[in-house]
């Protein structure tokens, strides 16, 4: 079969559970990877014959779309803010949303030289790409999970970034006496994206996500869903810069939840930043009295 007629058998397989636009850019994807052809190139080769093996591949990724699975795990592979990352199962996908997060952080650190610690990193996508923009900072970064971790640190391979990750149980940091000698010098700045959406919310969410992504980096309970940010809060009390900022991803419907929380704790000029979609998705906040 021709790859002209194979998109097209591509498309007619799966039309029924995605948007056509959708499976065109699905096959593109899966070309580069499997067949090392770009779309133009695909263009220019569309009456070339797809071998066997080839179309092998096609049909156990046709297989994992039907079940839904997304296709950065199918490809194994995505971009967050220019920055190539692997990722799996064990990893959420990073989410466009996060990358306004990252542009809202280098936009204020610019060229100044600043020590981060990234809470939750899963696949070091923040990280990772504070690092590479921000030449000057030195990056370290924490994760309750080991395969986590292990994707993150393939991650950093990949870019030539060198961060220090550690595997810490932020509900239980406080006995962890590894990281207060680590951490002797405190930080610049603390970012988080820690699990925030409630289980009650869990039904509005898309099967690829509630299937294949780690419940563990998404859910938290409906009868506390502050828990992840309260336990941050206290960690950033103990080894934040007295002049230092938190940056934190948020459930967009609990914004003035979370200013009276960070208050509560301590927390000044609590500031909230509406994402691309107009949500409250972001905040920044400091431990003293900051003239704006």
């Amino acid at each position: 079969m021709t790859i002209g007629k194979f998109r097209n058998h591509f498309i007619n397989l799966l039309e029924d559970l995605y948007p056509i636009e959708e499976l065109k850019s699905f096959f593109y994807l899966l070309a580069e990877k499997y067949l090392n052809l770009s779309r133009i190139n695909i263009a220019l080769q569309l009456n070339n014959e797809l071998t066997h093996e080839d179309q092998s591949s096609f049909y156990q990724a046709v297989d994992r779309l039907s079940n839904h699975e997304p296709i950065q795990y199918i490809l194994g592979e995505t971009e967050f803010f220019g920055v190539p990352l692997i990722v799996n199962k064990q990893v959420l996908i990073p989410r466009p949303e996060t990358e306004e997060l990252v542009s809202w952080i280098i936009e204020d650190v610019d060229k100044k030289k600043a020590t981060i610690l990234d809470i939750g990193t899963g696949s070091g996508c923040i990280a990772i790409s504070l690092a590479k923009k921000l030449n000057n900072a030195v990056v370290s970064a924490i994760d309750i999970s080991n395969r986590a971790i292990e994707v993150a640190k393939k991650n950093t391979l990949i870019n030539n970034i060198n961060i220090e990750f550690s595997r810490v149980d932020l509900l239980n940091f406080e006995d962890n006496s590894t990281l207060q000698h680590k951490w002797k010098s405190k930080f610049d700045i603390i970012v988080s994206n820690p699990p925030y959406v409630r289980m009650k919310e869990k039904k509005l969410m898309q099967l690829n996500v509630i299937d294949h992504e780690p419940d563990i980096a998404l859910f938290v309970n409906d009868d506390d869903p502050l828990l992840f940010y309260r336990k941050i809060s206290e960690l950033s009390k103990r080894y934040l810069k007295h002049n230092g900022t938190l940056y934190l991803e948020i459930n967009e419907y609990l914004g003035v939840e979370m200013e009276k929380m960070l208050n509560e704790a301590g927390f000044k000029h609590v500031e909230l930043k509406k994402d691309m979609f107009g949500k409250n998705r972001m905040l920044k906040c400091w431990q003293y009295e900051k003239t704006r």
